[in-house]
């Protein structure tokens, strides 16, 4: 009697079919230690992704402009060959090559509509000195200049 063979992992994956409109978002998550770029349809589906340390980037390299832009232009060829013409930018982190990513994403042939960027979001335990109360400290939160202190009350 012949066992009935098991269908094989390989077999079993089946590649998701995502739908490409000319139009679409690129998500850049820049922390201290790597960036991450993914653009994707309206819907959220990822069409392409890549990251500086995909693009062989070891250590403290990760966290540099120059990998942010080689892991972005090479996540725009791959969309760009997919059909994507246009983005709306999302960027979320503090890391160092926000910027860099976004002219490498135009310089590839994507044209960036619109850029929206997110400030890093300080925890109250990280900016506070220590010998200051809560109650006592009011904060402002400055986009370019970073956080001052005000005497609330």
């Amino acid at each position: 009697m012949a066992k009935a063979q098991a269908p094989s992992a390989k077999a079993a994956a089946k590649k998701r079919v995502v739908k490409v409109d000319t139009y679409g978002d690129a998500h850049i998550t820049a922390s201290f230690n790597n960036i991450i770029i993914s653009i994707t349809n309206k819907n959220g589906q990822v069409i392409s992704w890549s990251s500086a340390g995909k693009m062989g980037f070891k250590g403290s390299k990760k966290n540099t402009p120059y990998a942010a832009q080689m892991a972005s232009s090479d996540a725009a060829k791959t969309a760009l060959d997919a059909g994507l013409k246009k983005v709306d930018v999302y960027v979320k982190g503090p890391g160092s090559g926000r910027e860099s990513s976004i002219r490498a994403l135009s310089n590839n042939g994507i044209e960036v509509v619109m850029i929206k960027m997110s400030p890093p979001c300080h925890t109250m335990a990280a900016v506070l000195p220590r010998n200051v109360g809560y109650n006592r400290l009011a904060l402002s939160m400055d986009g370019v200049e970073g956080i001052r202190y005000l005497k609330a009350g």
